[in-house]
């Protein structure tokens, strides 16, 4: 059985527009997941270790001001467009649209104000909870009025996400959450004694601005054969990497699938990534510098935390041979993630 508690979390500032920011409590015999209105961002996941001890395994912050100032999207679902589009520019039916550059000279995760920055209308469901908002026509330049839906429901170790969406207009779409996890628990110091695989035979190089080149490059012989486990430091080692930030590849099935397994052998702390998602973004926290101080006031550094953002190509839309990231009007867009978390 879910147990379902909602609480107040805030209260919005009034510039951001007013607004009670509401915490949803989400727990099973094995896991505990606090989710926000704001951003449908996960504030907490706490699991339990081979000792028995429970952790919270994301990093975030304990009060709403955290979340309002600027933070790098922690445990956020990002939108209309997760990861980057190239120049923020993109064509739909021969028309051009230009979108806010935020990250260089790219567009990231949404613009300015993109899904994460928002409240979404909560509704409480038996074993989780399914936030609605309507995206107006126009909003960050994107065309159509888009609805969306994102459901999050928790079944023993299981955690759900869905994401579901309706346009009125032609419009590119990628959802996805941004939770960065450490299973050795948040404000852990890094995360190189974890082990990492992903179920991928193909990743994509980038450019020095972090597009996609066109390139759907094999992992075989390179650093990015993470087929089988790997210990991240090391391999972050062997391969004189300064961390990944990059999309691999999955069979492109519309079916639940493996796509990633994190594990930190000291605690037995695992996870398990499935999803219906075409890629899933491997980032390890490479921008995080413990210039922000998240819960308990403990700065957050460089690899201190990864991301394993399950979603379509980054700059599909300007990438013809990469899988489609457009909705029309009387379409669904319906993927789906799961999170499975145990002790091994």
């Amino acid at each position: 059985m879910t147990e379902v508690k909602r609480e107040v979390f805030g209260q919005m500032p009034q510039e951001e527009g007013g607004g009670m920011v509401e915490k949803f409590i989400l727990k099973s015999d094995s896991v505990k997941v606090e989710i926000l209105s704001l951003g449908c961002i996960i504030a907490a996941l706490e699991m339990k270790g081979r000792d028995g001890e429970c952790s919270d395994v994301v990093l975030g912050f304990d009060t709403l001001e955290g979340y309002t100032r600027k933070h790098p999207f922690f445990g956020a679902v990002v939108g209309r467009v997760a990861n980057r589009i190239a120049k923020g520019r993109f064509a739909v039916d021969g028309k051009e649209y230009q979108l806010f550059l935020n990250n260089g000279p790219n567009s990231l995760h949404g613009g300015a104000r993109g899904f994460d920055k928002v409240l979404w209308s909560p509704q409480i469901l038996p074993n989780g909870v399914c936030f609605f908002r309507l995206s107006p026509d126009g909003e960050e330049g994107y065309p159509g009025d888009l609805k969306v839906w994102v459901t999050y429901t928790l079944s023993g170790g299981e955690l759900a996400i869905n994401y579901r969406a309706q346009t009125s207009k032609i419009t590119p779409i990628n959802l996805t959450n941004h939770a960065y996890f450490n299973l050795a628990g948040q404000g852990s110091q890094d995360i190189y004694d974890h082990e990492i695989s992903i179920e991928a035979d193909s990743y994509l190089p980038v450019d020095n601005t972090k597009i996609p080149t066109g390139e759907v490059a094999a992992v075989q012989g390179t650093g990015f054969d993470l087929r089988q486990p790997v210990k991240l430091g090391k391999h972050l080692q062997k391969f004189h990497l300064d961390g990944f930030d990059h999309n691999f590849c999955l069979p492109q099935v519309q079916a639940r699938r493996l796509a990633a397994r994190a594990r930190h052998p000291p605690t037995g702390r695992a996870m398990e990534v499935h999803t219906t998602q075409p890629g899933i973004q491997f980032y390890t926290g490479n921008n995080l510098d413990g210039s922000l101080k998240g819960k308990g006031a403990i700065a957050y550094p460089k690899h201190s935390a990864f991301c394993l953002e399950t979603q379509n190509w980054p700059d599909a839309i300007n990438k013809p041979h990469f899988p489609n990231a457009l909705l029309r009007p009387g379409e669904e867009y319906n993927h789906t993630t799961w999170l499975v978390f145990n002790t091994a």
